[in-house]
């Protein structure tokens, strides 16, 4: 074990997505078990700042591997972009007498994360939660499939009312920049097509998609969008594109936005969580830093921040081939 190395603080940034509190407890759990110190930040990168922390042990973390969201909550911190906030962050780490950190959140929280951590050369692990699973160098990201399992369940009620009215669902997900949610979840709840930023489908070949599904029988029809799709300026217009040249299906949009996010994480997210929880700070004690944590083929991975940031994650093409032969 590293001597130096006697307390952790652990926080959670930018969006909750389920899971966190769970990683949150194995983190804290560890720590016990390794004879170290924890302390809890508040409100992230801004709770740094403002000395907002709260001491914990294996008791302050008991029953929280079932709740969504965060209980040490989040938030985005203009204050931490500044040179003057995060010296004031150091300090008050410092005056704490914490060794390292954890961070738990998406790019943006590791873009910060990893400044921090080289302009002070203090130890900073970061923890893949995000449901957008758009973090390269892990398989899976914390919260991404609970918010599978919350999107497929959703289009499955969307449908009945579909079918029962002969109607076209545009299902709007979340996926500004990647396609995940879309693919998965469009897959796993049938649908007729699933638009995500990495391909361009096009509207000719949507609107001779939707033609087929009409002519071989299919009086009703879901089409997944990610958010980030830019086959239309946005989901409604994209409606009335597509109401204007076939008058023929009465169209619809449901945005699910931020339930998403929510609820109680799933049996994989939990577990997930706990592997990469103990895993930060195993990665802590033998001496790591500016990395990420993340998991490849069920074996944990160390990623620099660099990589888990700046590298392109690619979308499933075979997952891209399968979802065209079976919404024939």
């Amino acid at each position: 074990m590293n001597t130096k190395l006697n307390k952790i603080a652990v926080l959670t940034s930018g969006g909750d997505s389920p899971g966190m509190n769970a990683a949150i407890r194995a983190v804290v759990r560890n720590t016990t078990y390794q004879n170290l110190k924890c302390v809890g930040v508040y409100r992230g990168f801004q709770g740094l700042i403002e000395n907002d922390f709260i001491d914990l042990d294996a008791r302050s973390v008991k029953n929280i591997i079932n709740r969504g969201g965060t209980f040490l909550k989040s938030a985005r911190s203009k204050d931490f972009r500044e040179a003057e906030g995060r010296q004031k962050a150091y300090q008050n780490l410092k005056n704490r007498d914490v060794d390292a950190l954890v961070v738990i959140g998406g790019d943006g929280t590791f873009t910060g994360a990893s400044i921090f951590s080289n302009e002070f050369d203090i130890p900073v692990i970061g923890i893949p939660g995000t449901i957008d699973n758009d973090i390269n160098g892990t398989d899976f990201t914390i919260g991404y499939d609970t918010a599978l399992n919350t999107v497929v369940e959703a289009i499955d009620k969307i449908r009945d009312t579909a079918s029962s009215h002969d109607r076209l669902f545009l299902v709007e997900v979340m996926g500004r920049d990647a396609g995940d949610i879309a693919l998965n979840s469009g897959v796993g709840a049938g649908a007729e097509e699933i638009l995500i930023p990495e391909e361009d489908l096009g509207t000719n070949r949507l609107l001779e998609s939707l033609r087929k599904s009409r002519t071989s029988g299919k009086t009703s029809s879901i089409v997944v969008v990610a958010e980030g799709d830019q086959i239309g300026k946005n989901i409604t217009k994209l409606a009335g594109y597509i109401q204007d040249n076939l008058p023929e299906y009465e169209v619809k949009v449901t945005v699910l936005g931020h339930i998403q996010r929510g609820g109680s994480p799933s049996c994989y997210d939990r577990v997930l969580a706990s592997r990469l929880g103990v895993a930060a700070v195993d990665a802590l004690i033998d001496g790591k830093s500016n990395i990420m944590v993340g998991v490849s083929h069920k074996k944990i991975v160390h990623v620099p921040f660099e990589v888990a940031i700046n590298g392109q994650k690619t979308i499933d093409n075979d997952l891209i081939r399968v979802a065209d032969i079976v919404s024939t």
